[in-house]
């Protein structure tokens, strides 16, 4: 079984081919193709390889499944006795991918 480490939005994920994974929004519409290029470990079988820090001659492709918001997040400051209250909500984007294939050119 083959996989691979990619990094992207400022996160590290285990991927194989067939994988859905949620990573943080990528530009694109759905059934876009999409090349992750910062992978930092593959592994087949027996033989792994590691990047210094990314693996220049291995290429993830992919495609986008679907473009949603997470939930909603909310914050709250408030100062006692000073009449001080914010109150702010955030809904972070995500893009599902699926892997369709992890390339090596070399």
């Amino acid at each position: 079984m083959m996989y691979a480490v990619v990094k992207t939005g400022g996160k590290e994920y285990r991927i194989s081919k067939g994988d859905i994974i949620r990573v943080e929004k990528l530009e694109g519409k759905v059934g876009d193709p999409v090349a992750l290029k910062d992978v930092l470990m593959v592994s087949q079988e027996d033989q792994v390889q590691f990047g210094t820090p990314h693996l220049t001659n291995v290429l993830v492709m992919g495609e986008i499944v679907q473009q949603v918001k997470g939930k909603k997040v909310l914050t709250y400051k408030m100062k006692k006795r000073k009449n001080y209250r914010r109150f702010k909500g955030h809904r972070q984007t995500y893009t599902y991918l699926k892997v369709n294939d992890i390339a090596l050119s070399g």
